[in-house]
């Protein structure tokens, strides 16, 4: 295994500062953050509040009708002293769900079929939260801060031009277990919040549960380039490689290479 060490503290301090500089290198000083109630828009709120100043930071909760944990979110933003607003996404995603409804009906001549898809529909709640934040951060000139970890990237738990769309990665070099070490150092939040089990609020199960993989392999196949079992080892791997499409950007054709 290769060596590794994590200073939660100071990592802490290093992305305080790299807000911080990003932001006059920018020239921004307002941040909108999509608050979800789980640790990484949490850290993520914190980090931005220390850098910027409580006043500049944003917090946006988007249920999608019913939030039963929207109560965590609100305590996120009242413990950090945030400005916060709600913007349920109900609406929109059943005013799409009627288009795409009548996509699934059989097809006249000349036309295509579009099946039934439950994984699509599923992925509408993230890219309608995304248009939502992207709205509110241009309205208030502010930069959108991307909440997504390192292990989720990894094995692509995210939804292209969903939650992988943003102005900056906050989390984007950190693995899940990390987030919640830099988590613990900030006394202002809630160690149950901050500890909390992953869930995307949508499906009713865990993060693990549907994924079929523990965080602790993610990371320790992620830091030490194996979790000591190599079928796990490579579940992540095929993983990895079949999700890379979502960490780059899209794959240009060029003209000018190619041969006849």
């Amino acid at each position: 295994m290769s060596e590794y060490s994590f200073d939660a503290v100071l990592i802490r301090d290093r992305m305080i500062d790299g807000i911080r500089k990003l932001a006059e290198k920018q020239g921004f000083s307002k941040v909108v953050i999509g608050i979800s109630g789980g640790k990484d828009s949490t850290v993520c709120a914190a980090l931005c509040a220390r850098a910027l100043g409580k006043e500049n930071v944003y917090g946006v909760m988007m249920p999608d009708g019913q939030q039963k944990d929207i109560a965590d979110s609100i305590r996120v933003c009242e413990v950090l002293g945030i400005q916060h607003r709600t913007a349920n996404i109900g609406a929109m995603h059943q005013a799409l769900k009627q288009i795409t409804d009548q996509l699934e009906i059989t097809a006249g001549e000349g036309e295509f079929e579009v099946p039934l898809s439950r994984e699509s529909d599923f992925n509408v709640g993230p890219r309608l939260r995304m248009t939502t934040l992207r709205y509110i951060a241009q309205a208030l000139n502010a930069r959108l801060v991307g909440t997504g970890n390192l292990s989720e990237a990894t094995v692509g738990y995210c939804t292209k031009d969903g939650d992988t769309s943003c102005d900056f990665s906050l989390l984007g070099e950190l693995t899940s277990v990390e987030v919640v070490q830099v988590g613990l150092t900030m006394e202002e939040l809630p160690r149950e919040l901050v500890q909390k089990t992953p869930a995307d609020g949508l499906s009713g199960f865990s993060d693990e549960e549907r994924l079929g993989l523990k965080y602790a392999d993610i990371h320790a196949y992620i830091r030490y380039g194996t979790c000591g079992n190599p079928d796990t080892d490579e579940k992540i791997r095929r993983k990895e490689a079949a999700n890379m499409h979502k960490r780059r950007m899209p794959v240009r054709i060029n003209p000018w290479t190619a041969e006849d």
